[in-house]
């Protein structure tokens, strides 16, 4: 499953008791809450107005910011998160040596 979403992800079906099923949790290396919050203040928006453009509750950003270390969400949480900031012109940086980061996106000419 790792190679067909190309993500350094360490996935682990849990028994989630709300819903009574297995379900897919991600603990994710991929982007960090650091960078998630860094990309929002870079481009001035509210943990509100994240939530809204990438249709998750805000409680959802609350808790996804608050985490430490790898983030325990689910795939889709994070894609849309991670999708509604780089269409806002984001860019993430990954640790490559210096560290994790996010960036504006140069603009085309």
């Amino acid at each position: 499953m790792k190679n067909l979403l190309h993500l350094k992800c360490n996935m682990k079906p849990l028994k989630c008791q709300h819903f009574r099923s297995n379900i897919l949790h991600l603990w994710c290396k991929m982007l960090s809450s650091d960078q998630i919050r860094g990309a929002r203040a870079i481009l001035r928006l509210g943990q509100a107005e994240l939530a809204e453009s990438a249709d998750v509750s805000l409680e959802t950003v609350k808790r996804i910011e608050s985490m430490e270390g790898e983030l325990r969400i689910r795939l889709d949480t994070l894609t849309k998160i991670k999708t509604a900031l780089e269409k806002a012109g984001i860019e993430f940086i990954a640790e490559n040596g210096g560290g994790p980061g996010v960036r504006l996106r140069k603009a085309k000419r």
